[in-house]
């Protein structure tokens, strides 16, 4: 209820934000008419070729990029549109500079959504794409849990040069990190930027690229307690045993104390290990053995006194269920209603006409029901290959069905071998 109130709140204000600006719309219309008239999106937008686009970026850790430049081109005296000195227009319609990053994991490469650039009288333009970006970096474990990692994000134009396009740092600091949400592993340090200016072997020309290094440090409050006491501990015991007098006749149950420790918290892992591993098993990857349903859903739930909704585990339905795994069961009896019809699917390939004849063959009041509306149907143009691809059909989703109720019951047997494990 809170949430719908505070939607139409928002929609509301941002009504009225539109309704006030919409003062000036026809003094905005015959601006941007008068603009993109004879814009051409594909040139660079400088009084002279040889002079450099200067475009100043800059990066916010919040997924946010800053990308400014001054088009020659969209430049007006505010007095000639009633007073209109910015406009916010779609990144198809203007030029913009073609920066991605280099080292770009990300599938598309440029991970940023595209915004509309805000152009004012003077032909500054601010484009502020938000952006989640995926990069490679090297990790360095030398000094685990007491490690620092340095990851490079390197951003710059793909096909313009220095000479055509010039990056400046839209601060000496390097990043914004004053949006920045902290995280509970790891601790931000910085995060500087760096200018570079790297000739390729492809092309003689040069090419300038901004290089911010975040600089992360690894939070050891966790790791201490969880990795480094125990073993600290586990090591300084085994230590002091050796400080005892040698006639006290301690240091081998001191010992054989601390192997008994050892040996249980390694069990205990290992066992954690196969819980975790049982409990995310799925159909697709892992197959129950025999064993294991014997062993972990019968007898031990039954000896543990664990049980399952729906399912009471006693000693006779455990003999009960091993004895019916001995039978081998007819394919005929296990089959349902459906394909038995599927069964006989050849005796629907004959004219209509036929039916009538095969209808004792076929035997069974449902099967009599069926070619008895079919005789109905006959003066009528009925088609039996529609009906088979009809059986097909449907037998194609019974067992989609099917195979998804067993997948599914594969999963809970699995989920409920974890618990009787981790028992």
């Amino acid at each position: 209820m809170y949430f719908v109130m505070d939607l139409y709140l928002i929609v509301l204000c941002l009504l009225v934000i539109y309704i006030k600006d919409s003062l000036q719309g026809p003094h905005e219309k015959r601006l941007l008419n008068n603009l993109l008239a004879t814009y051409n999106t594909l040139e660079r937008p400088v009084a002279n070729e040889s002079d450099p686009l200067e475009v100043k970026f800059g990066l916010t850790l919040q997924q946010i990029i800053d990308v400014e430049w001054n088009d020659y081109n969209l430049r007006w005296n505010d007095s000639e549109y009633g007073g209109v000195r910015d406009l916010r227009i779609t990144p198809n319609k203007l030029w913009k500079p073609d920066v991605l990053m280099y080292n770009s994991a990300d599938e598309g490469f440029d991970g940023t959504y595209h915004t509309n650039i805000v152009v004012k009288n003077n032909g500054s333009c601010l484009y502020v794409p938000p952006g989640i970006f995926k990069s490679t970096c090297k990790i360095d474990i030398t000094w685990f849990p007491f490690d620092d990692q340095h990851c490079e994000m390197k951003f710059g134009s793909w096909t313009y040069d220095g000479n055509q396009l010039d990056l400046i740092l839209n601060s000496d600091d390097g990043g914004d990190l004053s949006d920045f949400i902290t995280n509970g592993e790891w601790y931000l340090i910085g995060m500087p930027g760096k200018k570079n200016t790297i000739t390729y072997q492809c092309c003689p020309e040069p090419y300038v690229d901004i290089t911010f290094t975040i600089q992360i440090r690894r939070r050891t409050l966790y790791y201490f307690f969880n990795l480094i006491v125990p073993c600290v501990l586990i090591s300084s015991m085994a230590l002091l045993g050796f400080t005892l007098p040698p006639d006290s006749g301690e240091k081998l149950t001191l010992g054989t104390y601390f192997n008994c420790i050892m040996f249980m918290v390694a069990s205990s892992v290992v066992l954690t290990v196969v819980v975790l591993n049982y409990h995310h098993r799925t159909a697709d990857i892992h197959e129950m053995p025999p064993w294991i349903k014997s062993v972990f859903l019968q007898w031990l739930p039954w000896i543990l006194r664990m049980g399952r909704p729906g399912r009471k585990i006693t000693r006779k339905t455990i003999i009960l269920s091993n004895r019916m795994k001995e039978l081998e069961l007819k394919e005929r009896s296990s089959k349902s209603l459906l394909a038995n019809v599927l069964d006989i699917d050849d005796d629907f390939r004959h004219p209509c006409s036929g039916i009538s004849g095969s209808t004792t063959a076929i035997g069974g009041s449902v099967f009599t029901r069926l070619t008895t509306v079919e005789e109905q149907n006959v003066s009528s143009g009925c088609s039996h290959k529609d009906l088979h691809h009809i059986l097909k059909e449907l037998q194609f989703i019974t067992n989609r069905m099917k195979k998804a109720d067993e997948e599914q019951e594969l999963i809970s047997d699995w989920k409920f071998a974890a618990m009787v494990v981790d028992r």
